[in-house]
């Protein structure tokens, strides 16, 4: 697949779902926003073009390019077994899935990273755009890390591809701020995070913000025993954010940028 083919791919489905996730939440939103759209939308964007220029200029074959480099050169696991690219894809995806999940424990429990993260934790309100707003240095190492599981374990570039889009689609979805009926919460909690499960983890309570760290599966946080059902004090009126960074004026692009590099205090 030609590089800018890719990037048109994932773009028109990005684009797509946040479109339809910004009407469902004018339309049927879950919580009232404190700060709302206009303070915060235009620095997220800003953030997503920033990560998505760094990102091909300091890695630019990313994800797709290794699993292609490595299908072409038979490098990884998977090729040296000869899997079945239908094997291989469903393995592939899950093996990057539990990445993610791992990645983003460490992310929380690892002091200098947690600087980076807490920029992503730090807004005042949860919507579709928190789910475009992680700080470049973040994006930078979550892109080698995939890139060195898909060339260590060969996972086909199909598999990497797909999993690149989904992930972009599942933040995008769990961290809106949508109402959806109970009974289709629990249904997709069975095999997707929901924004009500998600939700809990943005809590300002550190006991609730380091629970449910999964972006596409509920899976690993029920078998690593990280899952949290419901924010103690209810989703209309739990705290989102950080106890530090509660000026508005954190949510513009020049704070956000310089928050892991200042004083918590």
């Amino acid at each position: 697949m030609e590089p800018w083919i890719e990037v048109a791919l994932r773009v028109a489905v990005a684009a797509a779902l946040f479109g339809l996730m910004a009407a469902w939440e004018l339309f049927a939103p879950r919580r009232p926003l404190s700060v709302g759209r206009l303070r915060r939308w235009p620095n997220h964007v800003g953030l997503v073009v920033l990560d998505a220029v760094l990102v091909r200029l300091v890695l630019p074959t990313a994800v797709l390019g290794a699993a292609i480099y490595a299908a072409g050169n038979g490098l990884g696991l998977f090729n040296v077994l000869h899997l079945r690219l239908s094997l291989a894809f469903l393995f592939g995806f899950l093996l990057l899935d539990l990445t993610i999940y791992a990645q983003h424990v460490v992310f929380h429990h690892v002091p200098w990273l947690w600087r980076l993260h807490r920029m992503h934790h730090a807004d005042l309100d949860i919507d579709v755009s928190t789910g475009l707003r992680f700080h470049p240095f973040e994006i930078l190492i979550s892109v080698a890390i995939k890139i060195a599981v898909v060339i260590a374990f060969g996972i086909p570039p199909v598999a990497a591809f797909c999993f690149e889009v989904v992930l972009n689609a599942t933040s995008m979805f769990n961290h809106s701020n949508v109402r959806m009926p109970a009974w289709l919460d629990r249904a997709l909690r069975l095999f997707l995070v929901t924004p009500d499960m998600h939700r809990v983890h943005h809590s300002v309570e550190a006991a609730e913000h380091n629970r449910n760290f999964g972006f596409n599966l509920p899976w690993w946080d029920r078998l690593f025993r990280t899952y949290r059902a419901e924010p103690q004090a209810g989703h209309d009126r739990m705290g989102i954010g950080l106890q530090i960074f509660r000026a508005p004026e954190e949510s513009r692009l020049d704070r956000l940028l310089t928050q892991p590099f200042r004083n918590e205090r």
